[in-house]
């Protein structure tokens, strides 16, 4: 099959799943998918580029996770001059080891970004933080549910504003995996919870029937207020944000939304 940049922006969105799903277990096998993404991007020429520095980025990421500074600074260095240009990102507590490293602090100098796509940078990790916190929400809310339903996890809408700077892009794509990778994680469970439920309605007379529709009632309304709260998060531009393009804030000026 043709390579295509739809079909290797896919192609990330499935290494970052199975990595942000299976851990280090997964380490392995998404270095090698990422290695082949940047190849095989690097052939579709300029309009690859900015997967190419979606590529460089997620081996980044995984160098920074297995403690090697080297092939870190390395790939953030290749992924900078593809196009690269997350300020927010490099601000993540994993990263912020490599502030002091002056090979670091000369690829983040190179990176220009512009205010409207510097608003969405911070949307786009913060909704990755909100999301997180809402799976986490969900399982304790989903505890010692009696009813049969299953509760997906609402998710805001990802901007559909056409970016100032490839870089969006690529973190476009880091929510988008994690918003999956949740999403399977809360189905799983309440797959289990539900199918868990209907067996005991099936074989065990004790079954509290009033109880299950109260619950179910109560995850209805729980659901509502989620799915309008996530709406409600969709990203809005900023009137007048500047769309010329300046250095990214200093280094270590960034607080990383919580």
């Amino acid at each position: 099959m043709v390579d295509t940049v739809n079909s290797l922006a896919t192609r990330v969105h499935e290494l970052l799943v199975g990595f942000l799903t299976n851990g280090p277990a997964a380490v392995g096998t998404t270095t090698a998918g990422l290695h082949d993404v940047v190849a095989r991007a690097t052939a579709l020429g300029p309009h690859g580029t900015w997967l190419v520095a979606a590529g460089h980025t997620g081996l980044a990421d995984l160098a920074c996770v297995q403690g090697r500074t080297d092939r870190a600074v390395f790939h953030l260095d290749a992924a900078v001059s593809a196009g690269y240009n997350d300020c927010v990102a490099l601000h993540v507590a994993a990263m912020r080891p490599l502030h002091d490293d002056p090979r670091f602090r000369a690829l983040y100098q190179r990176m220009r970004i512009t205010q409207a796509d510097l608003d969405e940078f911070f949307w786009l990790h913060q909704e990755m933080q909100i999301m997180s916190q809402d799976a986490q929400q969900a399982t304790v809310d989903n505890i010692d549910r009696l009813d049969t339903g299953v509760s997906p996890l609402p998710q805001a809408p990802m901007p559909t504003r056409e970016p100032n700077t490839p870089g969006v892009l690529i973190t476009r794509l880091d929510l988008a995996a994690a918003q999956t990778a949740l999403q399977q994680v809360v189905m799983k469970a309440e797959f289990q919870r539900s199918s868990g439920n209907t067996s005991l309605s099936l074989i065990d007379d004790s079954w509290d029937y009033a109880r299950a529709r109260h619950d179910a009632r109560h995850a209805d309304e729980l659901d509502s207020r989620r799915l309008r709260a996530a709406e409600a998060r969709a990203f809005v531009e900023r009137p007048g944000a500047g769309t010329t393009l300046v250095p990214c804030p200093p280094l270590g000026s960034i607080a990383y939304p919580s």
